[in-house]
């Protein structure tokens, strides 16, 4: 009877043990699948979403790999020399005047000892009627050869149209130096008439005062009817 007991008691404890074991894998694969199905865990936020907040460009704007920019030209240039100014042209279907229609002359204008003017005329000798409008392009040769640029003054072109035989006329002004210690030692005078890119040379006009500071000075204005 004893004996019977035990081996009950023994299956019976076998029994428990198994119920225990089967309740502990169960526990297990529930943790398992638990952690499986969990919140994956988020991107690495280095990258920016929003391409307007990337990393700005060097020169401190946004990066925009998009758009290039293009410097644009400076409206504000005054220098002359080199090429006659791109100014409005005159009437309807008038062209501007070619250099090789032209005749030009300098002659010294100077109202008295201390205000340098120089005269510049430019004569239609062509068939038909152009236009002279706007600043010529003009350049100083000194005695040592090099040929300075000269600078617009402040004035507005006004329209000046050539009849064959017409003349237009501008101006250089400057102001004289009156000492023997002038810089500048003129020969001649370049001028490319307004809207052409080809040019005359005529002699610097004789008593014309001598130029005070630098060529730098020297002021070219717009050309008008004579």
């Amino acid at each position: 009877m004893k004996n019977h007991i035990r081996r009950t008691s023994a299956i019976a404890a076998l029994g428990v043990a198994a119920v225990l074991s089967l309740t502990a894998c169960a526990g297990d694969d529930s943790g398992k699948d638990t952690a499986g199905k969990g919140s994956v865990p988020p991107a690495a936020s280095s990258q920016p979403s929003d391409p307007a907040k990337a990393s700005p460009s060097p020169s401190g704007g946004t990066a925009d790999k998009g758009k290039s920019q293009t410097a644009k030209p400076s409206s504000g240039s005054t220098a002359s020399g080199g090429s006659g100014d791109s100014a409005p042209q005159g009437g309807q279907n008038v062209q501007p005047c070619k250099t090789q229609n032209l005749t030009v002359e300098a002659k010294n204008a100077s109202p008295d000892a201390s205000t340098g003017t120089i005269d510049i005329t430019m004569t239609n000798r062509g068939t038909t009627t152009c236009s002279a409008t706007g600043f010529a392009g003009i350049g100083i040769t000194d005695q040592d050869t090099t040929t300075n640029p000269i600078e617009r003054g402040k004035a507005e072109p006004r329209i000046t149209d050539l009849k064959p035989g017409e003349a237009a006329i501008f101006n250089l002004s400057y102001e004289i130096d009156n000492s023997a210690n002038s810089l500048t030692r003129p020969t001649e005078i370049q001028v490319t008439p307004p809207n052409q890119t080809s040019h005359v040379n005529v002699k610097w006009p004789a008593g014309a005062g001598n130029i005070k500071g630098f060529y730098t000075d020297v002021k070219v204005y717009p050309t008008h009817n004579k």
